[in-house]
């Protein structure tokens, strides 16, 4: 099982997601064998477990990713102490990945899923992906798409948005994008090969 990508989530939520999308994005991909996701309970608790985690790991030829939300905080001031937990903790080739400013953008950036998952056609009009051309722009994502979506939950939300969220060419969210740049280029150099 050597050779994963070892994703430190923010939250549940980030982890029902990746485990139904990262296999559908990335051919071949088998959770447990090709990655790994541990979810914590929120930044704080990331953040704690980000230096013993990458200190501890024990498994030659796994890297790490760490994705969180911005939600509003200084992007670069972010990027920047989470890089730098990850340089002292000896990994400083993690990649860190922002969700801008939630995860919910990444499914407001693809109104086309979003009408398939939830069975809802009116979620992908000419207005509303006016509305969201910039998904990654809104404060609080997750508020807009409980008002598109009023039976959304975060995580049977992203448990379904697992099967219907698209690649980056069809995404409007430019954290989106760089999330899955970022994880091919770094799979890429994956013993297993991936891609």
């Amino acid at each position: 099982m050597g050779g994963r990508l070892v994703f430190m989530l923010e939250d549940p939520s980030m982890k029902l997601l990746l485990e139904g999308l990262l296999p559908r994005l990335m051919t071949g991909w088998v959770a447990g064998q090709h990655f790994l996701c541990v979810a914590h309970q929120g930044k704080s608790d990331l953040d704690a477990s980000i230096p013993r985690k990458l200190r501890a790991w024990q498994y030659p030829g796994d890297r790490f990713v760490v994705v969180r939300d911005n939600d509003a905080a200084d992007c670069v001031a972010v990027l920047h102490k989470i890089n730098g937990m990850c340089a002292e903790a000896g990994r400083p080739d993690t990649l860190v990945r922002l969700a801008c400013q939630e995860l919910e953008a990444w499914y407001l950036g693809d109104l086309e899923a979003v009408a398939g998952a939830f069975a809802h056609p009116k979620a992908n009009t000419s207005a509303l992906r006016k509305k969201f051309s910039d998904p990654d722009g809104w404060q609080k994502p997750s508020v807009e798409m409980a008002r598109l979506i009023p039976s959304f939950q975060k995580g049977s939300g992203a448990r379904v948005m697992a099967q219907h969220l698209r690649g980056p060419e069809h995404n409007r969210s430019h954290s989106y994008r760089k999330f899955v740049e970022g994880v091919c280029r770094v799979a890429e150099m994956a013993p297993w090969g991936a891609r």
